[in-house]
């Protein structure tokens, strides 16, 4: 499976952004596709994730109230809508799949994309 993550860029606080990761190649439908970013200086943390075989979302606290992920199968694609902005969601976004037990932690993800970077100025 690989990856494109895109949709970054510069926004202003309290703005809007939609990233989208397209998968190419062999998706499982039990496979979780999720949103992890990570800010200078910082661990990496999870953001959001779904999977392709449900309408379940998953979020972090970071992204609860303000940040939103679908996926649409026939593109192979996962959207994740971010709405009110803070400084504090600075950071490179990756996203990522996998077989995942447990969809917040990292290494149950078995392939990532490039990362696409996210600016919030103040």
């Amino acid at each position: 499976v690989q990856l494109q993550a895109s949709g970054g860029g510069l926004v202003q606080a309290g703005g809007s952004l939609r990233l989208s990761c397209v998968a190419s190649g062999r998706t499982f439908s039990d496979d979780a596709v999720g949103w992890f970013r990570q800010a200078p200086g910082k661990e990496r943390e999870f953001v959001a994730a779904i999977r392709w075989s449900s309408n379940s979302p998953y979020y972090g606290d970071s992204a609860k109230g303000r940040f939103a992920i679908s996926r649409d199968n026939a593109k192979k694609t996962v959207y994740l809508q971010m709405y009110r902005l803070k400084p504090e969601d600075t950071g490179v976004y990756y996203c990522a799949a996998g077989s995942t037990d447990i969809v917040t932690r990292e290494s149950d993800y078995g392939y990532w994309g490039q990362g696409t970077l996210v600016t919030v100025s103040s």
